[in-house]
């Protein structure tokens, strides 16, 4: 796999950085998304590209989020009550979608914020705030902010673990440095804010 990658690497730039959008736009849409291991694909992208890729990498990952949340909201806004009595929204789950608004309505912007790092709920929050009819430039602005933010967090994990791979004994692949150690400290960023969630619910 790391043979694979690493040939990937050698992709032209603008090829890389337009197949990284592609993979964002689909890991936004409810139910391919969840085939989709978004945070695996930016951690390989950094891994793969080094450290010269970091600001391509980021565009890339904000401009294929948003464009996929926003085709997911405009979805709701006009077909979400068609759409979730459909066999589409049998799949998604009524109890799924009831909390995504329920997480909308208590949290309203700041939810849209953080959905970047809740898996499942990044695709299905932009659907429940077109069905509520939030605000699109309200819900633009917010997705962007969490955008950036979820693409920082890995952009910093990614390079602080390529960095990491150069100081480690056998000089092992900087690309498994990279995810391993990347996977692991963001899931530890995505269990705090899981638990956020949660108090934010309950209160």
């Amino acid at each position: 796999m790391a043979d694979q990658l690493a040939q990937v690497g050698e992709l032209p730039l603008s090829l890389l950085m337009g197949v990284l959008g592609v993979v964002m736009l689909v890991d936004a849409v409810p139910l391919l998304g969840v085939l989709v291991p978004g945070d695996v694909a930016v951690l390989a992208a950094v891994g793969v590209g080094g450290p010269a890729a970091g600001l391509a990498t980021f565009a890339s990952v904000v401009s294929g989020c948003l464009v996929g949340w926003s085709l997911s909201f405009l979805v709701g806004r006009h077909w979400g009550d068609r759409l979730r009595r459909s066999r589409v929204g049998d799949w998604i789950g009524e109890p799924r979608w009831a909390a995504a608004e329920g997480v909308l309505r208590r949290g309203g912007g700041r939810m849209v914020l953080v959905a970047p790092f809740l898996p499942v709920f990044n695709a299905l929050l932009p659907l429940a705030a077109g069905g509520l009819r939030m605000s699109y430039r309200r819900f633009l602005g917010c997705a962007a902010l969490g955008a950036a933010a979820w693409a920082g967090l890995y952009l910093v994990l990614g390079s602080a673990s390529r960095s990491l791979a150069g100081l480690l004994p056998g000089q092992p692949s900087p690309l498994l440095v990279t995810m391993a150690v990347g996977l692991l400290l963001a899931g530890l960023v995505l269990l705090v804010t899981r638990r956020q969630l949660r108090a934010v619910t309950a209160a």
